[in-house]
């Protein structure tokens, strides 16, 4: 049996959160570290400067440096009545006997450093003090120092501040912390709510989109995905309605000829006759297939890769010299103005083949005795093909629905075709980030398939 897995350990947000935490209670440390350095620090510092400037003062002070007269100066600074709340001095010999001073107990004089920081007697009372233990040329010890009560208390009232300030600050960081976990998993919430939605097949749901940032331009992004997704499905339900309505027909002529032939004298004109008509009709079939896989490979992007530098006004003269004879055996007459250096980025086959599709459209449906003027050049500062007839052009309500797949106007349906030309030139614009066109020629139809310029 797999062993559940915990949902903070694996949650990204509470990983967020986690590390949200962390960082904010480092900077606490941190900040603490720093004012507390810059308070109790230089409290310490300065009591120990002033200590030992205060002893070398002293000894300065007196001229011959002797016993008698250190004694003395010791007692004239403990009763002088300046800061006796908190001096310490304290004078003894080379045995370590008390000769002058204001402490009952002091560090011993053998093992301590020159500053210690001890616990003492003073006047009877035990106090924490910073004391300076000073070897004398003459022999024996001065110890000069100062009462830290103050600063133990100062020290305590900031311990205090410190403390209280790192809780609150990491009452805030949890609760932000928090915050910010609710923020992301409400955003993440608004995705995964839209996902099921979509997996139960409602297509037609978006994410919503607030503010500009990170989220909004993913949510946005995953928006226009669905946007094309919900197209494409829509196009492959259409196109699958359609296939099964255009191909019932063909099948059903192609069963109803060899049925006949079958019921009837089976002789061989018969059934070669037979035979001859379904391949014909199969051939359609396969020509529909090839259309429509046309269709999904050009707004696939799989030929995306293929794209090369050319010059679209090359490639249309070639497709106008290429219907020439066909257009001169329809009695229709063309011109072609394809001026050369009009650079795309796009693939030669498909551009050539979309507007080789314009084209058979015009001569088809534009009749004998139309003119038809196929163009290369600039559109509205983008590369453009264009095929201009003048024939009885499409009405302005149909030039929408012309490009979906097997749609036919009413006034064509008894023409040859299966409504896919105009689909595999949109098919095709799009994928080379361009449009098709379609404009009121009057008289006829402008067909335009507007490309953006090549880079250089």
């Amino acid at each position: 049996m797999p062993r559940l897995s915990n949902p903070l350990r694996t949650s990204i947000v509470a990983k967020l959160v986690l590390g949200y935490g962390l960082l904010g209670i480092a900077s606490i440390v941190a900040v603490s570290a720093v004012f507390y350095s810059g308070t109790i620090g230089v409290i310490d510092q300065n009591i120990d400067g002033k200590i030992k400037s205060q002893t070398e003062r002293l000894l300065d002070n007196l001229g011959d440096g002797s016993r008698a007269a250190l004694k003395a100066e010791v007692h004239r600074l403990l009763t002088d009545g300046v800061d006796n709340d908190r001096e310490i001095f304290e004078l003894l010999d080379e045995d370590g006997v008390a000769i002058a001073g204001n402490l009952g107990s002091w560090p011993s004089v053998a093992d301590a450093p020159d500053l210690v920081t001890a616990t003492v007697l003073r006047y009877g009372r035990s106090a924490p003090a910073r004391l300076y233990l000073r070897p004398l040329v003459q022999g024996g010890v001065l110890i000069v120092g100062r009462d830290l009560s103050e600063e133990e208390a100062v020290r305590e009232v900031i311990w205090r501040a410190l403390l209280a300030g790192a809780c609150v600050s990491l009452m805030l960081t949890i609760a932000g912390a928090m915050l910010f976990r609710r923020s992301i998993e409400a955003r993440l919430g608004e995705i995964r709510r839209t996902a099921a939605q979509i997996e139960a097949g409602d297509l037609s749901q978006r994410i919503p989109v607030s503010g500009n940032d990170e989220f909004a331009l993913l949510n946005h992004d995953i928006n226009r995905m669905l946007d094309r997704i919900e197209l494409l499905m829509e196009g492959i339900r259409n196109v699958s309605n359609a296939i099964a309505h255009d191909l019932r027909t063909p099948l059903s002529r192609i069963r109803g000829r060899l049925d006949d032939a079958l019921r009837h004298e089976s002789t061989v004109p018969r059934l070669s006759t037979a035979a001859h008509d379904a391949i014909d009709d199969i051939d359609d079939l396969i020509r529909l297939f090839e259309r429509l896989l046309q269709i999904a490979e050009a707004e696939s992007g799989m030929r995306a890769r293929l794209f090369e530098r050319l010059d679209l006004g090359r490639v249309v003269a070639d497709i106008g010299e290429m219907y020439e004879a066909t257009a001169e055996d329809s009695g229709i007459t063309l011109t072609v103005d394809a001026p050369a250096s009009l650079y795309v980025d796009g693939d030669r086959n498909l551009l050539a083949s979309a507007v080789a599709s314009l084209l058979d459209n015009a001569i088809k449906y534009a009749g004998k005795g139309a003119v038809i003027h196929v163009r290369a050049g600039l559109y509205q500062g983008e590369a453009s093909m264009s095929v201009h007839d003048n024939g009885p052009g499409i009405p302005d309500t149909e030039r929408d629905k012309v490009t979906q797949r097997f749609y036919r106007v009413d006034k064509s349906r008894h023409l040859p075709g299966n409504g896919l030309g105009l689909s595999i030139v949109s098919a095709t614009a799009k994928a080379h980030a361009g449009t098709l066109v379609l404009e009121d020629g009057g008289p006829g139809l402008v067909a335009r398939i507007v490309l953006p310029l090549a880079v250089n």
